[in-house]
């Protein structure tokens, strides 16, 4: 009778055994899988600095207004304003120091009572053993306050599943042409 029990449920077990082994229990259009499944290795924070270069004036500007609300003209925060942005990353503060990758994307003048901005770019490496991957950050810029941070969402490359978070310092800013140049201290959690 054990035996014949034993032969009944085999095929169960069989089946729990393998879910077990594939990392959970599908459900049709989704599983679980282990991060070792994908190839990645253990988990690792690194830390990288880089000088954001967001050069608004001249013949050749890096960020580029591509919309304004009718109210930015009464506007003191340029409230509703949109800029698109390929901006140079350089490893020391000088735009003519050595260039490590590219920030694209968007910022938008979104508060009404400061100069606040939400921003949503990829860090885009082009250096050593990171060329082609990305880091996206998306969040508020209060830019008058002395540091501002905004959260790592995500990356590509090296970077798949990546989060953490970024510290922005204005090492400097020119009001008269609005071109500035921003020290980025980026903790990114990785594998």
């Amino acid at each position: 009778m054990a035996s014949s029990l034993f032969k009944s449920v085999l095929p169960f077990i069989i089946f729990f055994f393998i879910l077990a082994i594939a990392g959970g229990k599908p459900h049709g259009f989704s599983r679980v899988l282990s991060p070792a499944a994908l190839g990645l290795k253990k988990e690792k924070l690194s830390h990288f600095r880089v000088y954001w270069h967001d050069v608004v004036s001249g013949s050749n500007p890096s960020a580029v207004q591509v919309a304004a609300a009718p109210t930015t003209n009464t506007s003191a925060t340029l409230f509703g304003t949109v800029f698109v942005i390929d901006d140079a990353l350089t490893e020391g503060p000088e735009l003519s120091s050595k260039l490590v990758g590219r920030a694209q994307g968007f910022y938008t003048l979104s508060s009404q009572s400061e100069v606040g901005l939400l921003m949503a770019m990829n860090f885009a490496f082009m250096e050593g053993k990171y060329n082609g991957s990305t880091i996206t950050i998306l969040g508020r810029n209060a830019v008058f306050t002395k540091v501002r941070e905004m959260p790592v969402i995500g990356g590509s490359g090296l970077f798949r599943f990546a989060r953490g978070y970024v510290q922005a310092r204005t090492h400097t800013f020119n009001p008269k042409t609005g071109d500035a140049t921003v020290e980025y201290n980026i903790y990114v959690l990785h594998y």
